[in-house]
């Protein structure tokens, strides 16, 4: 193993706000619906004291991207986030051109949220639309119709956001091919900077996975998939990772630190964290339970070992359409390249990847069987 550079690897933060109006059933991000009055000040905090342990490992590091995600951050007042914004500055140094994304319920925000959220320095936001369609959203158990969904994409575009991303699934309970096209087409005409477009998957832990809806069969979801990303790629929307897509290069900048295997501090109930470090690369992550976390709740810590680190480098880099260095695998991992050979060949002699020695890019089969090209890197 190589000795790691720490100061060579990209820097971002991630700020988890746990809270939403209603617990979607297909949901299993760590979220709570919310009972009784938020405890901002307290939460942020907690969050702040998060930032300043973690100031003190990162050796002075720039960060690039801030993300706030959730739950429903959208939730918590404009002075709030200024709050937040203001005390990360103040113990982390924050690069002047950082990408600030906040996510935003279109049920749970207005014209002045919007507006302060831009004020206190968010320069992106990330609309949870999900569907247009009102029995669709119903279905998801989401708290906005339709109307919400485009009136709070006009709200940021009036308070001056420039970069706006929609989320969007497919293969929604019922759904017919036109009808998550229509979607689709909805969305474009709205014209993002980016969406976010991905299938609805039921995930352990959730009421979907215990009451299964009655989903699309994979037959429908593939012709959804390719006659999806026909129309995105007509519209100008280049695909750069297996659900994102953008227009004029606009990627996210903070997933696409995630996907390149950076590092992110991360602070708030149940936010998980990697940090690269002399003796090696470690995961954290906060407690849970929002009030044992402000409470003071431990962070627990773990060292990938070889096999980790070979895992989840690819499972990140090989979501991306073009890839990366072969370079960039020994740079953020340690690891040699020689610890690859047997699974790299294996994966090209199935046409998995692409056969260029420098480069790891999965081919268009690569994509469509991710899973099947992963399981040839897993120890």
């Amino acid at each position: 193993m190589t000795a790691l550079q720490p100061g060579d690897v990209p820097l971002s933060l991630y700020l988890h706000i746990p809270w939403c109006l209603r617990k979607c059933p297909y949901c299993d991000f760590n979220s709570h619906a919310i009972k009784g009055e938020l405890p901002e000040r307290a939460y942020l905090e907690a969050m702040l004291a998060d930032v300043e342990d973690d100031a003190a490992r990162t050796g002075g590091r720039e960060v690039q991207t801030v993300f706030i995600g959730g739950g429903t951050p959208s939730l918590f007042s404009g002075a709030a986030i200024r709050q937040l914004l203001e005390g990360i500055r103040s113990r982390l140094p924050v690069a002047d051109d950082a990408e600030i994304t906040l996510e935003a319920n279109p049920g749970a925000v207005d014209a002045g949220h919007i507006a302060d959220y831009r004020e206190a320095g968010v320069n992106r936001i990330s609309i949870g639309v999900q569907s247009f369609a009102a029995d669709k959203l119903k279905a998801l158990g989401r708290v906005h119709d339709p109307r919400q969904a485009q009136d709070a994409f006009h709200l940021a575009r009036r308070a001056g956001f420039q970069n706006i991303n929609l989320d969007l699934m497919f293969g929604l309970p019922e759904q017919t091919l036109q009808q998550a096209l229509d979607d689709l087409r909805q969305a474009l005409e709205l014209a993002p900077e980016h969406l976010s477009w991905y299938q609805l998957t039921l995930e352990p832990n959730t009421l979907f996975h215990h009451q299964p809806p009655a989903l699309p069969p994979e037959e429908l979801l593939w012709d959804v998939q390719e006659a999806g990303q026909a129309l995105l790629a007509k519209h100008g929307y280049g695909q750069y990772e297996v659900s994102a897509y953008a227009r004029d290069g606009l990627y996210c900048r903070h997933n696409l630190n995630y996907w390149q295997f950076g590092d992110y501090l991360a602070a708030g109930a149940g936010a998980h964290g990697k940090l690269t470090g002399k003796s090696g690369v470690q995961r954290y992550w906060r407690e849970r339970q929002p009030q044992a976390y402000m409470q003071g709740g431990k962070t627990a810590w773990r060292l990938l070992n070889r096999a980790d680190l070979r895992l989840e480098f690819m499972m990140n880099v090989l979501r991306l359409r073009e890839g990366a260095p072969l370079a960039l695998f020994r740079k953020r991992t340690g690891l040699p390249l020689s610890s690859l050979e047997d699974s790299l060949a294996r994966a090209r002699a199935k046409g998995l990847l692409r056969a260029s020695g420098e480069w790891l890019q999965p081919t268009p089969l690569g994509r469509r069987f991710l899973n099947d090209l992963l399981v040839m890197f897993h120890e």
